[in-house]
């Protein structure tokens, strides 16, 4: 089991796409940790010289160097893990993030977010991070501790879907926003291509659950994943992304209307209690009502994201 770092360069970073095509950039064997380098920013969005505010260098290599662009995230790999097929299933397993900038930002943009006509004035704000002690300082005064995640987090999807933007979020993984992914959590994702061709971007310092004006604390960062692979016998072994957190088991659902990625959220928990314990569908459903929380995850992506919280004190 070995160890590899990927450093966020032109050559190693694409902006906004994800697509079966896109060859990897680095190979790795499941059993295998690798430190992976993001960063987060356009033009417009960084901060100037003399604000005390620094750029990071690969930040600044990137802008220089002016990729291709699809949608707004700048996304590091992709990662293949060697002998991964459709079919199979990706565990990853989030080690470590931490925190690659010492600022992030938060913006309002017209016509878009969870109340699009309400706010109709662009509102941007650099947001200072005191990285040592994990604290963002709101210009307003507050001061909130930081819980890093990956915004943007997954593989490629099937190759029938061609090359995608980064937008939305889709049975891949992708732009899931789900702020539950901090370090010490796994998620598991369904293979779709070849060598399943993990990526990330989009790092978030915190967020809400929702994220409802499309921004969370957009920063640089840098996360340590540990893949693991497990191999199919012929019959998928997940079709949608699923979590895990020391204390919870976590389904998701996806779906430009929220009431289907609810429904879908709750199948797949409904089928996961079945699956792991000796409940019948009509128990576990039950359980789902009595005990397990849906969030909505966020709703500004076009395809809105809901999760299932069940307690591993109830199903371990």
């Amino acid at each position: 089991m070995a160890t590899h770092h990927l450093a966020a360069t032109p050559q190693t970073i694409r902006w906004g796409m994800f697509g079966a095509s896109i060859p990897p950039v680095l190979t790795v064997a499941s059993g295998d940790t690798v430190t992976i380098q993001t960063v987060s920013g356009k033009q417009g969005e960084l901060p100037l010289p003399g604000s005390g505010m620094h750029v990071p260098p690969a930040l600044t290599a990137v802008h220089a160097a002016n990729p291709p662009r699809l949608g707004p995230h700048i996304l590091t790999g992709p990662v293949a893990i060697a002998g991964a097929e459709p079919g199979d299933m990706l565990e990853v397993r989030i080690d470590a993030i931490e925190l690659g900038a010492d600022w992030g930002y938060c913006a309002i943009r017209p016509l878009s977010g969870t109340i699009p006509d309400d706010f109709p004035v662009d509102d941007f704000e650099l947001i200072p991070i005191d990285q040592a002690r994990k604290i963002a300082h709101l210009p307003w005064g507050m001061d909130l501790p930081l819980a890093p995640f990956f915004g943007v987090i997954g593989v490629s999807p099937p190759a029938w879907q061609n090359t995608i933007t980064t937008v939305q979020p889709r049975r891949h993984g992708g732009n899931l926003d789900n702020k539950e992914l901090v370090a010490g959590t796994t998620l598991y994702l369904p293979v779709w291509t070849e060598g399943a061709n993990f990526s990330c971007g989009d790092g978030h310092g915190c967020q809400g659950d929702g994220e409802v004006c499309v921004n969370a604390l957009e920063t640089s960062l840098t996360g340590t994943f540990t893949f693991i692979l497990h191999k199919s016998s012929g019959t998928p072994l997940l079709t949608a992304p699923r979590a895990e957190s020391p204390t919870h088991w976590i389904s998701m659902g996806l779906n430009a209307d929220l009431d289907e990625a609810l429904r879908m959220a709750l199948r797949e928990m409904i089928a996961f209690i079945s699956t792991r314990t000796n409940l019948t569908p009509a128990q576990a459903y039950k359980l789902c009502s009595l005990a397990v929380d849906f969030r909505i995850t966020q709703s500004v992506n076009g395809e809105k994201g809901v999760h299932g919280m069940l307690s591993k004190s109830l199903v371990g």
